[in-house]
């Protein structure tokens, strides 16, 4: 499970496991997981976070699209 970004409480990453599946990047806090697809950046799941952090998830992923999506490529050599 590499760490890709690490913003304030929030770990971003992927699993090793995840290459089948469309670009996307989960999201931890505390016992909390989200997951959301990279293209175009949508919630797949919400993990228990409440509206207000999934907004503010959604903005990080926006903010580092690139460096995420880079990251996906790079790792699963797409």
């Amino acid at each position: 499970m590499p760490t890709i970004l690490k913003v304030g409480p929030y770990r971003f990453f992927f699993y090793a496991g995840d290459s089948e599946e469309p670009r996307h990047i989960h999201v931890e806090r505390d016992d909390k997981i989200a997951k959301f697809w990279l293209d175009p950046v949508r919630l797949q799941s919400s993990g228990g976070f409440s509206r207000i952090e999934i907004s503010k998830i959604h903005k990080i992923i926006n903010e580092n699209h690139s460096k995420l999506m880079e990251a996906w490529n790079e790792y699963f050599g797409h």
